[in-house]
Order: structure tokens, then sequence, then C-alpha cells
């Protein structure tokens, strides 16, 4: 009895949740014996880490540096360079830009996001191309493009003031560059963290030369002069970057039929208006939220790899509550959940500390004990913790003022010991102990680590920590000699 042939699963996008999905799925199927997997990514280059473009910007990372990991199983192909067309939802068909097809039992669309350029007058040409001396900051193609334009001692525009054009910001001032910021909204990062932690993130970007303009919305670019303001100011500026929104990649999935909204409209089971068409990442709308940040991608991939593999056909996605990490060399903050407190949730309660002299700023909201949304803003050692105890719902301590000063505490009698180890790379779910047996297994450097755990592939906010678990254990066991 010869056994059945292996499900073809074609892939739309090799980006980071694209590629998270084929590694997943090489995972759980490592010979391919399940299903084949063929990737189709536009882009040319190789699968690489979107969210650390702006380390690229800094000179903290080279390209290479930041490339993902590529399984290397037979059960999986990858293909760039290469654009899908079509989708032929009866036969079940992909058409490529290179006039060949692919048959698909299964198509996962991992399609992304694109900047989206605002209707300002100079930001872009008719055609949807940025403008003269502007770009985005999505892909090494538009950090290139930055990085061509940048001149040290010349004044930067940033257009908008959420994470991305707030990294964006640093890593610029780290090549010289001038830079402000105009955030149209009444403060910057506006829906993660609160407006007196935004007052005291403004300050310290200050003290880094980034000047910050909030609730102020931009009327003009004038190419090799600067960006006017609606209060008739203008921002002097040989370049614009515009970091203020994105468009998920849904024309693919619009064309073939399939249900639409601002993104592909998704179930928990990931799939889309057509049973074998399904969509995860930036281009996917799911009740639960989950676009723009990469995490929740990540979750769905690992979802929609146990379903279609065959490992756990039940798993669901029900939706995520990600963690903002602001990598800025000099700046800590992590942010998540909760933090805008309303009369629509009374029953919240909040601990806050406010030293803008300092620098730092914490506010820890929670709900019958359990940690359900805080902002740390100078307490790298606190956000470790808080973000554990919100991961395993475990109560929080008697004493809260010291749990966000990082300060020690004790747990409270019911909180269970088995809780879970705590994670350095929250990311990718990578723990103390699997780094550590990763040394074991003759990983030396963060590199190595990267290749063998995934740890720092992600959002790259426990670079740090692993370096410095890295140190400690390379101390501790020096390499013989002679």
């Amino acid at each position: 009895m010869t056994s059945a042939p292996a499900r073809q699963i074609v892939v739309v996008g090799n980006g980071m949740v694209g590629a998270r999905f084929a590694g997943e799925a090489a995972r759980l199927d490592p010979a391919g014996e399940r299903a084949h997997i063929t990737v189709v990514g536009q882009e040319s280059e190789p699968a690489y880490n979107r969210v650390l473009l702006s380390g690229i910007v800094a000179d903290d990372y080279t390209p290479d540096q930041i490339r993902l990991p590529v399984p290397d199983t037979p059960g999986v192909t990858i293909r760039t360079g290469t654009a899908a067309t079509a989708i032929d939802t009866q036969q079940h068909t992909l058409a490529l830009d290179d006039g060949t097809h692919l048959t698909y039992d299964e198509l996962v669309l991992a399609t992304g996001a694109r900047a989206s350029f605002p209707p300002i007058t100079g930001v872009a040409h008719p055609d949807g191309t940025p403008g003269e001396g502007v770009t985005a900051l999505r892909d090494l193609a538009d950090c290139q493009r930055l990085l061509s334009l940048v001149r040290p001692g010349a004044p930067v525009v940033v257009l908008g003031g959420g994470v991305l054009g707030l990294e964006a910001a640093r890593g610029l001032t780290s090549r010289g560059a001038r830079v402000s910021v105009v955030e149209s909204s009444p403060w910057i990062m506006r829906r993660q963290i609160d407006k007196p932690a935004a007052k005291i993130l403004g300050r310290l970007y200050g003290e880094l030369g980034v000047t910050v303009h909030s609730w102020r919305v931009a009327s003009r670019w004038i190419p090799g002069t600067g960006l006017e303001l609606d209060d008739g100011r203008i921002l002097p500026g040989d370049v614009l970057v515009v970091t203020a929104g994105v468009r998920g990649n849904i024309e693919l999935a619009q064309s073939a039929g399939i249900e639409t909204d601002h993104g592909i409209v998704i179930d928990d089971h990931l799939s889309t208006s057509d049973p074998r068409v399904h969509a995860i990442g930036d281009c996917a709308q799911h009740p639960g939220g989950g676009a723009g940040l990469v995490q929740p991608g990540w979750e769905q991939a690992a979802v929609l790899a146990k379903r279609l593999i065959g490992t756990d056909p039940s798993a669901a996605y029900r939706g995520s509550t990600p963690v903002t990490r602001l990598k800025a060399e000099g700046i800590e903050l992590t942010s998540f959940g909760t933090v805008h407190e309303d009369d629509d949730h009374p029953d919240l309660d909040t601990v806050t500390v406010s030293d803008p002299h300092g620098g730092r700023y914490a506010k820890l909201v929670v709900r019958d004990e359990r940690v359900v949304g805080a902002v740390l803003l100078g307490f790298p050692e606190a956000a470790a913790t808080v973000s554990q105890l919100h991961d395993t719902g475990a109560p929080v301590p008697a004493d809260r003022l010291a749990l966000v000063q990082g300060l020690p505490t004790a747990a409270p009698q019911d909180d269970p010991a088995d809780s879970g180890e705590s994670l350095v790379c929250r990311c990718n779910a990578v723990t103390r102990t699997d780094i550590e047996q990763a040394w074991l297994d003759g990983a030396r450097d963060r590199e190595a680590v990267a290749c063998s755990t995934r740890a720092t592939t992600g959002c790259g906010g426990c670079v740090r920590d692993v370096n410095a678990l890295l140190a400690d254990l390379n101390s501790a066991n020096p390499a013989p000699t002679g």
C-alpha cells in the first residue's frame, strides 16, 4: 500500500510571517511527508527581519545580520523575485508573473502591508510612488534609499510619531542627522502609552537631538526646503521619512472574490471566505486584531501550521495582547494591554510612578489582582517581571509599588510555583534554559544562539539580555588554552 502524496501548500509572501509559517511547518513535518510548502516572495532578497530595519539605519546591523533562518528541509521550496498575479479559486491555481502557475491544496496569503502615503502635496507622485526626497521604511529597498539621501549634519523630518517613526528618528541621529518628528495625535505613541509617559519620552528624545512636534498636521512637503505645518511653520528637511500608517496588501484576494474589509477577513481558524484560502499577518483582519505587529502574525503562523500539517487540526487563534518595545539606544520602553483609563473601566486599579527628572515613568494597571496593562519607561528590570505576570496570569504581589520599580517582592501565596520559567525572548518564547542548552550545544555567540533558538530574531528587544547571558556563560566557562 502506497502512502498518499504530500499535500501542496502555497504561501504568497516571504516576509516575516510567511517565512515563519514555512519554518513552523518544516518543524512539524521535517521530512515533507505530509505537505510540500512552496513560498513565493516578490522581493529578490531572502527573508529578513523587517522590525530591525531601524537598526540598519542606526548602523547597529547590516542586512546580512537581519536575515531570517531558512528551512533546510526537503518539504520547503522558496521562490524569491516572483510575484503572484491571480488566484483561481475554482481550479485551485495561483498565477505568477513569470507566466507559470502553481496548483495548491491550501493557499496561505501572507502578503503583508505597504506604506500609506498621506494626501499631502509633494509627498507622493500621482502614481503613488514617493516624491522627491521622500521615503517610507517598510523594506530593505526603502532603507537603502533613506541612507542614500541622508547626510551628516543635514535636517531630516519624520512624519509619524509611532514606534517605527521614533525608532527611525533615533537611528538617524546616530548617522549625525538633525531630526524633527511630526505627530498628528495629541502625543507620540498615542495607542501604546499615556500622555504623562509621552511627555517624558519626548524630553528624552529632545536630549538626543530630536525635536518632537505633537498635535500638528503636515500641509505640504517642499523638496529641498522642508515640511510645512498647519500653523504655517516650515521644518527644515532634506529628507522626509513617512511612517504614518500602512495599508494591507489585499488586492490579490479582492480580485479573486475573497471577502475583504480593511484586511482579508479571517476567522479563528485563519480561513477566509474561501475555506481553501487562509490569511495571516498584516494583510489579515481578525476580530481580535493583531495587524501591525509581528508577534500576532507569528502566533497565527504557528496555529495555521498545526492545522494544515495536521498535528493539531483543532488549533485556533483567538487574538493576542502584543507587547510593544521601543528599540532606541539609551531608552528602555515597554508597554502592553490597557493603559488608558476611562469611565468604561471603573474596576481598574492603577499604580503610577513619575520621575521626569530621571526620565522614568511606570504605570501598572490591575484588574482582579491580575496585570492587564503596563507602561514601563526606564524600568527594564520591572518590564520583564510584569510581562511575565501578564503572560502567566499569576496574581500580582502585594507590594505593587516595588513591582513597578523592579524591586524584590514577596510572591502571593496562591502564585503557582510552576507558572512557567521566565522568558528571555518573548517574541519566540525562548527561556534562559533554552539559551543555556544552546550554549552547551556549541552556540557561543548571539548569531549562533539565534540560529538555534530564534532568540533576538523578533523585535530585537532581548539582544542585550542574550548578550549578557552569553557573556556570563563564556566567562564562567573559559575556553581551554594551549
